[in-house]
């Protein structure tokens, strides 16, 4: 075992290796998330008189002062007060409050100007594989980078693979598609993948030494079982000669 470590290098365990040789100059990919279906969302609609908002801002049955969410279904549409269902799938927040602020128009004065704030309230991200504490976050700014979601499942394992992080993507079509990430790699801050969108799912891969690690442990495992059987099996039978 300490040969295989001590054979094992630096730069399968550093994270930005070659960070001198980085472009600072370049832009990243500052991309806003967009609604999917099964999504939460917290909608306030706040006009110059407070009643005229009054209608399409609904609290739950259970308090007169927390709103109510709406749940995106698979067709990418909500049933908003008032006006009914409206498709906001696929839409970024700004693009779904414009939307909105169209659809109610026509049931307010022309003299308010609406103004429509919305929010997802199931923006979350899972990190499983080699972490120390793998899981599933919730992202209450809707932002978060492969780093910061890495840092809430406790960084990787030693034996975590940092050049090969599997992240898993579903686009609001419901499509999924594989990504490769290298963390040893600094240019990583420039890809498009640094930045996540919700229900991500990065999955950190063991490397050779745990993979043989678990393959020894279950080998000795069985053999210690067969020993311990066979030595019963002995003594029994030297019980019955005597």
């Amino acid at each position: 075992m300490l040969l295989l470590v001590s054979c094992g290098s630096s730069k399968d365990i550093s994270y930005f290796e070659n960070r001198e040789t980085i472009n600072q100059n370049a832009k990243g990919y500052l991309v806003d998330a967009r609604i999917m279906p099964k999504d939460m969302l917290t909608i306030t609609v706040s006009t110059t008189t407070p009643a005229a908002a009054q209608p399409f801002n609904l609290v739950t049955p259970t308090s007169q002062t927390e709103l109510q969410t709406y749940l995106v279904d698979n067709e990418g549409k909500i049933n908003f007060p008032i006006v009914g269902e409206v498709k906001v799938g696929g839409l970024t927040n700004t693009e779904a409050e414009q939307l909105i602020i169209k659809e109610i128009n026509p049931y307010i004065n022309p003299s308010e100007k609406p103004v429509v704030t919305v929010r997802m309230s199931s923006f979350s991200i899972s990190v499983l594989g080699e972490v120390n504490q793998p899981g599933t976050f919730m992202v209450s700014r809707e932002k978060i980078n492969v780093l910061e979601a890495l840092s809430r499942a406790g960084d990787l394992t030693i034996y975590g693979l940092r050049k090969n992080v599997t992240l898993i993507r579903e686009d609001s079509e419901g499509s999924k598609s594989f990504h490769t990430i290298d963390l040893t790699d600094a240019n990583i801050v420039n890809s498009p993948y640094y930045y996540l969108q919700q229900n991500d799912i990065l999955y950190v891969q063991p490397n050779k030494i745990k993979a043989q690690n678990s393959s020894i442990g279950a080998t000795t495992n069985f053999w210690l079982s067969a020993t311990g059987i066979l030595m019963s099996l002995a003594t029994l039978l030297i019980s019955i000669i005597k």
